[in-house]
């Protein structure tokens, strides 16, 4: 399973940033969103780009586990494996507590599942959804849900339930939701510059991270033309709570 790790400048990176890409992509789809946000951070940012472990069923693209049909058995194994891909990680020079994960789709679902069980500096699912049965954890990292209002491969309502499901611990979630559909628009890249800062700022203000934990907003952006889509492979709908990408 190969990683794709890329570094803005010859500055050691203080903090780490992991993407997780969407059902039949791979592990460059996220590549130039890696490359957007690092550029605007204070400190210096690794990249890591990491690959699902299976081939995806028509041929090209990577999944972490099968959709159509879904097979939700397989769940438990992938959030195991990553899980410990991401344990590993924290061996190095960069911890967990600084290290943010960003998962897209299917990623998404996978970031949320993983990272809300890690002492993370903070999760990002961008047109994600809940595993069925779910349930975070009461103490988890920030997290940030963006959402397409348009979103025809996996509705908003997949955020809104996960919203829903993050604060019954009593923590905070933020839900940003924007003009358009299954994808990642600069005003969603927007957003989580601003959050990832504002996460890593509070690295260095401790008394400030649980009052930062406990604010729930709800934000519509203004339409932007979208930069890029992220949706790889053919294109299938399925209706909240059965199929989901």
């Amino acid at each position: 399973m190969p990683d794709s790790v890329t570094k803005k400048d010859d500055a050691p990176a203080r903090v780490r940033l992991v993407f997780l890409h969407g059902w039949g992509a791979d592990a460059n789809d996220l590549t130039p969103l890696g490359d957007a946000l690092a550029s605007t951070l204070s400190v210096p940012a690794e990249c890591i780009q990491l690959e699902a472990p299976e081939a995806h069923p028509d041929g090209y693209g990577k999944q972490w586990y099968e959709l159509f049909p879904a097979d939700w058995q397989a769940v438990p194994t992938a959030v195991q494996t990553l899980q410990q891909r991401l344990e590993q990680m924290s061996l190095g020079e960069i911890p967990l507590s600084k290290t943010v994960l960003i998962g897209f789709s299917q990623g998404g679902a996978m970031a949320l599942h993983v990272g809300c069980n890690l002492p993370l500096a903070g999760v990002i699912g961008c047109s994600a959804y809940p595993h069925p049965n779910w349930q975070p954890p009461h103490v988890r990292p920030p997290v940030l849900l963006l959402h397409g209002l348009t979103d025809d491969v996996v509705p908003k309502e997949a955020s809104e339930e996960l919203r829903q499901l993050l604060q019954r611990g009593g923590m905070g979630c933020d839900l940003t939701t924007f003009p358009g559909g299954h994808a990642i628009p600069r005003e969603a890249e927007n957003a989580m510059a601003s959050t990832i800062n504002v996460w890593l700022d509070y690295l260095r203000q401790p008394d400030a991270i649980a009052r930062g934990l406990r604010r729930t907003r709800i934000r519509t952006l203004p339409f932007l033309p979208s930069r890029r889509k992220r949706a790889q492979g053919p294109r299938r709908s399925f209706p909240h709570q059965r199929g989901r990408r």
